[in-house]
């Protein structure tokens, strides 16, 4: 089985477009990654777009603004890890031999929404209660404020660092650095979130041409390889859920080091799926960076600021960066890759030479989340 190069990225700044069509979101990512890597339309043998809430046949509408078509064109929705799911599915088709040269598409358009929190379906009970993304997200925070004696000023400081490093960041959809009184004084959205604890809405798109070892060779590209692709699902109870502990990214964390033969202390930058503060603190918990309960001290110490010893969402994260929910894994991946190829700009993590990525797709009644797909990136 052939090892597995990224050729190139691409990806537009993430912004509010309203004037745009999904389409003209996704295209100039694709084009800019496709020029990366040197290849032309009738290199690619198949396309991989993931999104959440794009409509039908968003592959089709982004490619064929390239002349791309004729291949296999997959659309993939999984929620939240739609474009990291694709990747996922994409790596497979290189890694069998399948295919030689794959796109790989992240797009997402949120303002078609006007505004709000994501629509989920009506259909799910939790869903038809109330139980949207910040509400569940908040009652996670309570619950590990009352687990581990965080404190709202020490939760607050996770925005404070996300804004710290997507202020450094050209395609980080704010990019400004807020103080910690800013974060506690905002707007309350749900207790104990304050506006500043949540990750905005946009739109965005990233994309990715991967290929095999031999298409590394022939066009001279692929120096970061992708050492393990990882897609789980949580697992349903319709009992008692622990809301500290994100079994589902425990698990895939675990399946994702083993399978590219590292550990914990192997990763030098990490992108993780920091939807609302408390997020990120259970999750350096659950790729074990910490112990549980360890998570602010951590923080606090500065290991996971640029210039620590394993920076965390050095692109401003979802907090930061925006979180154009299809867009998200892919535009992940771009970041990790151009870390480890050292041209990361401002926000540069020194001397990285293996990274991981890492988006949860949640929102349905029984489940820790619903997806979860992780991907180790080496030199």
């Amino acid at each position: 089985m052939s090892t597995v190069h990224v050729l190139g990225t691409g990806a537009i700044p993430f912004r509010k477009y309203p004037e745009k069509t999904l389409a003209e979101i996704g295209w100039p990512a694709l084009r800019e990654a496709m020029l990366e890597a040197g290849v032309r339309a009738d290199d690619i043998n198949a396309v991989y777009c993931g999104t959440a809430l794009g409509g039908m046949l968003a592959g089709q509408r982004v490619a064929k603004a390239l002349g791309i078509s004729g291949m296999a064109i997959v659309n993939v929705e999984n929620a939240c890890s739609s474009s990291s799911s694709a990747l996922a599915q994409a790596w497979m088709a290189v890694k069998s031999g399948a295919c030689d040269i794959v796109a790989v598409i992240g797009v997402e358009k949120l303002t078609k929404f006007g505004g709000g929190t994501l629509p989920l379906e009506r259909e799910d009970w939790e869903v038809n209660q109330g139980m949207v993304m910040p509400a569940l997200y908040a009652m996670r925070a309570k619950r590990y404020m009352h687990e581990f004696g965080l404190t709202e000023a020490q939760l607050a400081q996770v925005s404070v660092k996300a804004h710290d490093h997507g202020a450094l960041n050209p395609n980080a959809q704010i990019q400004k650095r807020v103080t910690l009184e800013e974060v506690m004084a905002s707007r309350m959205v749900a207790e104990p979130f304050t506006l500043w604890h949540c990750c905005p809405t946009g739109d965005g798109a990233a994309a990715l041409i991967i290929g095999s070892e031999k298409a590394a060779r022939k066009f001279g590209k692929g120096r970061v390889r992708i050492a393990a692709s990882e897609v789980t699902s949580g697992k349903y109870t319709n009992g008692y859920r622990d809301m500290t502990f994100p079994e589902l990214t425990v698990r895939g964390a675990h399946e994702a080091y083993e399978m590219a033969g590292i550990g914990a202390s192997d990763i030098d930058v990490a992108e993780i799926h920091d939807a609302f503060t408390i997020a990120e603190l259970m999750y350096y918990e659950a790729f074990g960076l910490c112990e549980r309960g360890g998570a602010y001290d951590l923080l606090a110490s500065g290991a996971t600021s640029l210039g620590g010893r394993v920076p965390v969402n050095p692109s401003g994260g979802l907090l930061s960066r925006g979180h154009p929910v299809g867009a998200t894994g892919a535009v992940q991946a771009v970041e990790i890759v151009r870390q480890l190829e050292g041209r990361a700009g401002k926000h540069q993590v020194e001397g990285a030479k293996v990274g991981l990525t890492h988006a949860t797709g949640g929102g349905i009644a029984g489940f820790d989340h619903g997806a979860c797909s992780i991907h180790v990136f080496t030199l």
